[in-house]
C-alpha cells in the first residue's frame, strides 16, 4: 500500500495546504502585492515587494479560491491588481523585478519573474479571476516578443528598463520556470505551441546538458550557451545562481519533464522516448549524490562536478521537488521505489521541517537539521510547500490550476 493511494493520506496533505494557506495570508502588503514572510509568519519590511513572491502567492491563492476555501479569491484578486498596477512598467511593458513604497527599487526586467507572471495569471484565469485572461494574453506577448529566443528554443535572462540587454549570461533556472509556466498557460488557452516550445527547453536542458555531463546539470551560460561551470565559486551559496549543480532542480526538471510527457500525449503530440527515461535518470542522480550523501539525513543544497557536496544546507523547497517528483514519477511508472521515496520523504519533512508552533516550513536547515539562515532568512512564501501537497492528490497533467478547474481534486 502506497500513501498516495489512500484517503486518509489525502485528508492529511489537505490539511496541510490549509495550514499554510492560513499561514500565507499575512504576506498581503496593502499598498498592494506580496512581501517576504519573517519565522512567526509576519511580513518582514526590510524586503521589498518583489515579482517573484507575489506571482507565486497570486497562485497559490488562486489555486486556494478553486478550492472553495473562503477570503482566497480576494487574495488572489489582490496579487492581480498589484501586476497590473504596482509592478507593471506602464512606459515600457512588462513588469519590474521589486517595489517598496511608491518606488521602484529594483527595475529588470527578468525572465524568472516573468515566467511566474504567466504563471500567476494562468491560475487565476483558470480560477475565473477577473482580468486575469487579459493580464495573462499581456504576460504571453511579452515573452513571445522579449524572452523567447526562437532560433535556440530558450528564454533569455534579462533586460534593463528599457529592455535593452543587460549582462552576458543565460541561465537554466529560469528556463525550467518558463517550462512550468508555458505548461500552465498552454492548459488554459489551448495553444499547443506552448507546449512545443516547452519540449526544446527540455530536450537542450535533460537530453542535452543534463545527460551530456552525467546529470549534474550546469546552470549558467554565455548569451551563445556556453557552459559556465566556475560561475561564482567564490558566492557558492547564492540563493539563486549558485555554484555547481543544484540537487533541487534535478527534481524539479524530472517532476517537469514527466509532466511535460503527459501533457504532449493527452494533447495529442509527439512525446519523445527520451523523456521518461531522462526523468528518471534525473532524480535517481537527485537522490544518489544529495540524499544524506554527508552522513546525516536530509537533502545538500548542490554539489560540484565531480558531484561532492558544496553547500550541504538542507532547504526546504528542495524536500518539496523530491515529494512532487516522486509523486509524478510514480503515477506515470507505478514502479514501487517511488512511493517508498514519497514516504520517506515526507517523514523527513514531518520530522524535520514543519515548524508546529510557528506554521509553514522553515526554508534551511544547517548539516545537523537545525533551524539555519545562510542562504534563506524567513519563511518567504509558500509556493514550494503547497504544490506539494497538491501534487500527489491530482494528475500528473493538465497543471494544477487546470486540474482543479476541472473538478478532479478529490
Amino acid at each position: 500500500m502506497t500513501w498516495m493511494t489512500t484517503a486518509a493520506h489525502h485528508r492529511w496533505l489537505e490539511s496541510e495546504t490549509d495550514r499554510l494557506l492560513e499561514f500565507g495570508r499575512a504576506s498581503r502588503d496593502p499598498r498592494g502585492g506580496f512581501g517576504w514572510l519573517d519565522e512567526q509568519g509576519a511580513r518582514d519590511e526590510s524586503h521589498p515587494v518583489e515579482l517573484w513572491i507575489t506571482c507565486r502567492m497570486t497562485h497559490c491563492y488562486a489555486l486556494a479560491a478553486m478550492m472553495g476555501r473562503p477570503g482566497a479569491g480576494s487574495l488572489a484578486d489582490h496579487g492581480l491588481d498589484a501586476l497590473r498596477g504596482r509592478l507593471r512598467d506602464h512606459d515600457n511593458g512588462g513588469w519590474f523585478a521589486a517595489v517598496d513604497g511608491d518606488a521602484v527599487t529594483n527595475d529588470a526586467k527578468e525572465a524568472y519573474g516573468h515566467a511566474f507572471v504567466i504563471l500567476a495569471a494562468s491560475s487565476a484565469a483558470a480560477a475565473g479571476r477577473p482580468g486575469a485572461r487579459d493580464l495573462l494574453d499581456e504576460a504571453l506577448e511579452v515573452h513571445a516578443e522579449r524572452f523567447w529566443d526562437d532560433e535556440v528554443g530558450m528564454s533569455r535572462e534579462a533586460f534593463a528598463r528599457d529592455w535593452s540587454e543587460v549582462e552576458d549570461y543565460r541561465g537554466v533556472n529560469a528556463n525550467m520556470h518558463t517550462l512550468e509556466a508555458y505548461m500552465a498557460a498552454s492548459d488554459v488557452t489551448g495553444d499547443k505551441e506552448l507546449l512545443q516550445r516547452g519540449l526544446r527547453i527540455a530536450q537542450r536542458v535533460v537530453h542535452g546538458f543534463a545527460r551530456d555531463n552525467q546529470w549534474r546539470l550546469p546552470e549558467h551560460f554565455t548569451a551563445d550557451w556556453e557552459p559556465l561551470l566556475e560561475y561564482n565559486e567564490d558566492q557558492p551559496a547564492h540563493p539563486f545562481r549558485p555554484y555547481g549543480a543544484t540537487i533541487g532542480h534535478l527534481l524539479e526538471w524530472a517532476r517537469l519533464t514527466t509532466q511535460l510527457a503527459s501533457s504532449l500525449q493527452k494533447s495529442g503530440l509527439a512525446r519523445p522516448d527520451w523523456m521518461l527515461e531522462d526523468a528518471k535518470e534525473l532524480y535517481a542522480a537527485a537522490i544518489r549524490e544529495g540524499w544524506n550523501v554527508d552522513g546525516e539525513v536530509g537533502f545538500v543544497y548542490t554539489v560540484d562536478w565531480d558531484g561532492k557536496p558544496v553547500v550541504r544546507e538542507r532547504m526546504h523547497w528542495v524536500a518539496a521537488e523530491a515529494i512532487g517528483a516522486a509523486a509524478a514519477l510514480w503515477a506515470s511508472t507505478k514502479l514501487p521505489v517511488y512511493a517508498e521515496d514519497y514516504g520517506r520523504w515526507w517523514d523527513y519533512v514531518g520530522e524535520y521541517l514543519l515548524d508546529r508552533e510557528g506554521g509553514s516550513w522553515w526554508h534551511e536547515l544547517g548539516t545537523d537539521n537545525a533551524v539555519s539562515r545562510t542562504v534563506w532568512e524567513g519563511k518567504a512564501d509558500i509556493y514550494h510547500a503547497v504544490q506539494a501537497t497538491l501534487i500527489p492528490r491530482l494528475p500528473v497533467s493538465p497543471a494544477l490550476a487546470a486540474s482543479l478547474a476541472a473538478g478532479n481534486l478529490a
